[in-house]
């Protein structure tokens, strides 16, 4: 056990947050912590983190557990050059192994006397930074880096790069101290697709605890074994990922309302035995014995329904025609950043189309520019009227009142429509007089799809539309997407919503779009194929050089027959991943089938099945290294 909460409560002024949690993270757990915007998530992670003292109940640590905490708002601050920070970590390794070097110099010239107490110092420095892995420290310092997306970027200052570079720094200097347990707030926001599997993928081999608050439903399925959910203060654990707490959830408030319900009925028949019989002598002593009952009988709470989720709506006044969007020689800059020198796109009606790309690399620019449309490289069709989202919300006034900012542009609608389309993204009667600077991010992002919503637009450009969102919102707003009968345009990092909407996805990449004719899931496994492939050709090209610069020396019976057992051994693990590759991609697709999918045990055993493959090639990849 590394930390454990035991009827935890906690307030602001009065007003309880958490209401008798308990909680418990063991050694090599991954938990994921989830709820709705405001319920207070981060509170109980600073509960856990000690920056907040419980008001009642008790949280019991393992003694001189190492912790390591990374909030969404807490960047890395350092003077230095982003490699020596990481080099930083390992201050104490690096000066013993400095020390092991006067060590080895003392050796050389000690006396007899001196000679076994610096052997003796040698022999435990040796053990100390094999301990450590210390001769690999700028491997590891490299691999993560890298993986963050900070290749090109090590002799950079700290100081000097973004509030966005600064998180992920600090989150990569976290991954490196590798703390018991990692308390993380939101890790995979902001972070590019490829950056996102990268963390996931280091995550799972990391040698501590992970408990992670977050709204990525991917992460949370593809990671944790355990799902804690606070709902009305109180915080209920569900064993399994994120797909297997749905069914969970439902199964659960099912049984509750049930024996609610069935206790109620009880509970009517007994009351009314009592007062059709208590008076009557020959059935009062039946009736008595049903008063003990109902007296000794133990309540049940009745259950709380789980909070609505919002609803949106987006509907069309009429059809585009079906060639929607042509461009053709699009050139668009950031600065003097050539970002498309000559793109080219094409939208036909009704197509659902994801824009990816790493971080940098254009979508919101093009996003803005397709919205803007005034480019002559960017020719709209007939009848085409066009909504934008912004991930800035840049378009609200900040000082106009919630109601006002969208009565105001929509005069044609009655105040009572506004008030039930704002009601219903759950923006209800104590928040429509604010205004719109008094909103939180999640209730901004609410406001600005209402008004996307009253444009009654038939084709959508969504710049990350799930920014600030909690879970309930992003599928209430997927389910409405789905719905909507126009063209759709969107960017996000958000893999599961890109998974339950995209029909094509887009990629920007290297200044050119590059569209694939097919979902996400398989666009994300066949960019994952082309990875490993690309790094199996680099492999064998670097085996075939060295094949070919030993060639003209003389090998030994012994050493022609040990190559030959290396490359029979290369054959079969080559044959080995290309089956197991096939199975993956047959199980990934049985995923996506609905017959599957509604059978839980059978979405169990091939998710089980996945995992070892997983494994088996993990270990295959990395002996495959080792032999060519």
């Amino acid at each position: 056990m590394l930390i454990q909460l035991e009827n935890v409560t906690f307030g602001y002024d009065g007003t309880p947050i958490l209401q008798d949690v308990d909680l418990t993270l063991s050694e090599g757990e991954r938990a994921g912590f989830i709820g709705a915007n405001g319920e207070g998530k981060t509170t109980l992670l600073h509960l856990l983190s000690g920056a907040l003292t419980p008001d009642a109940g008790s949280i019991v640590k393992k003694s001189g557990l190492r912790l390591g905490v990374f909030e969404q708002n807490g960047g890395l601050e350092s003077g230095r050059t982003v490699f020596a920070e990481m080099q930083s970590v390992f201050a104490d390794v690096y000066a013993a192994i400095g020390k092991l070097r006067e060590t080895e110099l003392a050796l050389a010239h000690a006396s007899p006397d001196e000679y076994r107490t610096l052997a003796l110092q040698h022999e435990k420095l040796e053990k100390r930074i094999a301990a450590a892995d210390g001769y690999n420290i700028e491997v590891r310092i490299r691999t993560v880096l890298n993986g963050m997306g900070f290749d090109g970027c090590y002799e950079r200052v700290v100081s000097t790069m973004s509030g966005g570079e600064k998180t992920r720094l600090k989150l990569c200097r976290l991954l490196l101290e590798e703390p018991e347990l990692l308390l993380l707030d939101e890790p995979t926001n902001h972070l590019d697709a490829d950056t996102q599997f990268w963390l996931e993928d280091y995550l799972k081999s990391y040698r501590g605890a992970v408990f992670a608050v977050s709204h990525d439903r991917w992460f949370l399925d593809a990671l944790m074994g355990k799902i804690y959910e606070l709902e009305n203060r109180r915080v209920t654990l569900y064993r399994g990922n994120y797909s297997k707490y749905k069914l969970l959830k439902t199964e659960r408030v099912l049984t509750q309302t049930r024996a609610y319900e069935k206790q109620q009925r009880e509970i009517a028949e007994l009351k009314d035995y009592v007062a059709r019989n208590i008076v009557r002598a020959t059935t009062a002593s039946s009736a008595q014995s049903r008063v003990k009952k109902l007296e000794n009988m133990e309540l049940l709470e009745k259950p709380l329904p789980p909070p609505a989720p919002p609803v949106f709506r987006f509907s069309t006044d009429a059809d585009s025609e079906e060639r929607t969007l042509e461009v053709q020689g699009l050139r668009l800059c950031a600065g003097e950043r050539v970002l498309f020198a000559d793109a080219a796109l094409s939208l036909r009606r009704g197509e659902k189309i994801a824009l990816v790309g790493e971080n940098g690399a254009g979508k919101s620019t093009l996003a803005r520019a397709l919205a803007d449309g005034r480019d002559p490289a960017i020719a709209w069709g007939r009848y085409v009227k066009r909504g934008y989202y912004d991930q800035e919300n840049a378009a609200l006034d900040l000082e106009e009142t919630v109601l006002g900012a969208l009565w105001n542009k929509h005069r044609g609608m009655s105040q009572t429509e506004a008030r039930a389309m704002l009601a219903r993204a759950k923006l209800g009667e104590e928040d429509i007089g604010k205004k719109v600077k008094q909103l939180s991010g999640g209730e901004r992002a609410k406001l600005a799809l209402v008004l996307l919503e009253a444009e009654r637009a038939n084709v959508l450009i969504l710049d990350e539309p799930t920014n600030h969102l909690d879970l309930q919102a992003r599928e209430a707003l997927e389910e409405a997407l789905k719905a909507f009968p126009g063209t759709l345009l969107f960017v996000s990092h958000d893999r599961w919503f890109l998974a339950a909407l995209a029909q094509k996805v887009l990629e920007a990449a290297n200044g050119r779009l590059t569209l694939y004719p097919c979902g996400y899931a398989e666009y994300a496994e066949q960019k994952k194929r082309a990875a490993q492939a690309a790094a199996r050709q680099k492999t064998a090209e670097k085996a075939e050089e060295r094949t070919k610069t030993g060639a003209a020396s003389y090998r030994s019976k012994a050493d022609r027959a040990e190559e030959a057992k290396r490359k029979q051994r290369v054959k079969e693990i080559e044959a080995a991943i290309a089956a197991r590759e096939e199975e993956e991609a047959a199980l990934n697709a049985a995923l996506a089938d609905p017959a599957v999918t509604a059978d839980y045990k059978r979405v169990n055993e091939t998710c089980a099945r996945l995992d070892a493959l997983h494994r088996e090639l993990d270990a295959l990849y990395e002996e495959y290294e080792t032999l060519v």
